[in-house]
């Protein structure tokens, strides 16, 4: 079975701090005789195990030129056969001992994931090592999988939220590796090749830039010798990663002409890294502005008192080499202009008015009380683990998280507004029908060809 590793940095956790400063995840680093590294979180209640994988900068935005959608593809092939095994008796290895093994690609990262039983460990770390190590990449999966990828495209054109997606990254990352099309596209993906298969994971997959973390049934003397068996024969690889980018395009809006009732929107203005030491201030206030979905200032001012729209949401977009704050909806038509003017004048609120005590507190209670709450299950601890060792983040990032955004104020919130927020830095794309937008104010510059498509 495909899987695709899904991470949400607030939403895990594993030991429930009993006291304020106790820590909440309880992290062992674990070094192999190899000098391979993982972070363990040991848990013998249940006989499973957990482990994802990830390597660094090996994603999408490693995709050469004219290659686009090839570290997807390689996400989607290297579990299809293996060593001696072919893809069919590969999947049927996995089926008969229960083992889920999956890859996925984003732009910045190629990610992996095993879970396994306590008892079946041995084959289910064999597996992965063959997976690593001695893909085939043969013709049959290759054709198979480049189908089904062309397949999904064709089926995501009548989708104008995929189309807003699509133009919202080729406008706002213009000129960078981040513009393309990380799910390929119908000509890119048509020109893949076992034999770019093989060069691409020789390139990337490497012990250099490999971070690994493991939830569940097994101890610290098991581990280190698993992570020099599933690990220890990749090379080093040397990865040029790409230039640092900012949002381009700021202050223009594009229209993408689609036959539909409602115009989805999407824009996006610069962010705030992720290594910032006022980022979870700024967490916070994005809750009070628009993550949080009903109890945001946008879905309450947008959706509730103007009745323009199902939803809206505000997010930080957070690469390796790029950060934006983006804001997602849509509404009829003939109301897109007054949609923008009232989130342009959310923004300017947050900046200019302090938010109520009430606003704060209740922020902080969600954002600190709903951790608990999300934990499901040991792969997802091993998930959030190897999320937060990708972003570069350290073992104690729960415990300083929780600590920062209980020490926020309202003064910081609108500090931090006042440091972030520009709506004048939108670039904006509508997926729609424009109707009386020229009329209202609303200039747009027309776009007729989705980009990274064809």
């Amino acid at each position: 079975m495909k899987h695709i590793l899904h991470t949400l940095l607030f939403a895990f956790t594993f030991v429930i701090a009993p006291v304020a400063h106790a820590t909440v995840l309880d992290i062992e680093e674990v070094t192999s005789e190899g000098g391979i590294t993982a972070w363990l979180v040991q848990d013998d209640s249940v006989p499973v195990i957990a482990m994802d994988f990830g390597f660094k900068g090996a994603g999408a935005a490693q995709d050469p030129q004219g290659k686009q959608g090839l570290a997807r593809m390689l996400s989607n092939t290297m579990d299809e056969g293996a060593g001696s095994l072919n893809g069919q008796e590969f999947q049927e290895a996995l089926r008969e001992k229960a083992i889920s093994l999956g890859f996925s690609a984003s732009r910045d990262n190629f990610t992996g994931s095993l879970k396994t039983l306590t008892k079946n460990k041995a084959r289910a770390f064999e597996l992965a090592e063959l997976a690593l190590t001695k893909p085939r990449f043969d013709k049959e999966a290759v054709d198979r999988m480049r189908e089904a990828n062309i397949s999904r495209i064709k089926s995501s054109l009548a989708g104008p939220d995929w189309k807003a997606a699509r133009l919202i990254n080729d406008r706002a990352f213009e000129d960078h590796a981040y513009a393309l099309n990380s799910g390929g596209t119908l000509s890119s993906l048509q020109d893949i090749t076992s034999k770019d298969l093989q060069k691409f994971h020789g390139r990337v997959i490497g012990k250099n830039n490999l971070h690994v973390a493991v939830a569940g049934d097994i101890s610290a003397e098991e581990l280190a010798v698993a992570l020099d068996q599933i690990f220890g024969d990749l090379p080093d690889v040397e990865i040029e990663e790409p230039a640092d980018h900012d949002i381009t395009n700021q202050g223009s809006t594009y229209h993408f002409a689609d036959d539909i009732p409602q115009t989805v929107i999407e824009m996006m203005q610069p962010g705030i890294s992720r290594d910032d030491p006022d980022f979870q201030k700024a967490q916070v206030m994005n809750f009070i502005l628009g993550s949080s979905g009903f109890g945001s200032r946008l879905t309450k001012e947008i959706r509730e008192n103007r009745g323009l729209t199902y939803g809206i949401y505000s997010y930080f977009y957070n690469l390796d080499h790029l950060n934006g704050l983006s804001v997602s909806t849509s509404t009829a038509n003939a109301n897109v202009p007054e949609m923008l003017t009232l989130i342009k004048a959310e923004f300017e609120k947050i900046k200019a008015e302090p938010i109520s005590d009430k606003e704060l507190q209740d922020a902080k209670s969600y954002l600190i009380g709903s951790l608990p709450l999300s934990l499901t299950s040991t792969d997802k601890i091993a998930g959030l683990m190897n999320s937060i060792q990708l972003d570069g983040l350290p073992k104690d990032y729960l415990d300083t998280r929780n600590a920062e955004i209980e020490a926020t104020t309202v003064e910081d919130i609108q500090a931090i507004s006042q440091k972030i927020l520009d709506p004048d830095a939108f670039v904006t794309v509508l997926v729609g029908k424009a109707e009386g937008w020229e009329e209202n104010g609303l200039e747009t510059t027309t776009i007729k060809k989705l980009p990274n498509v064809e």
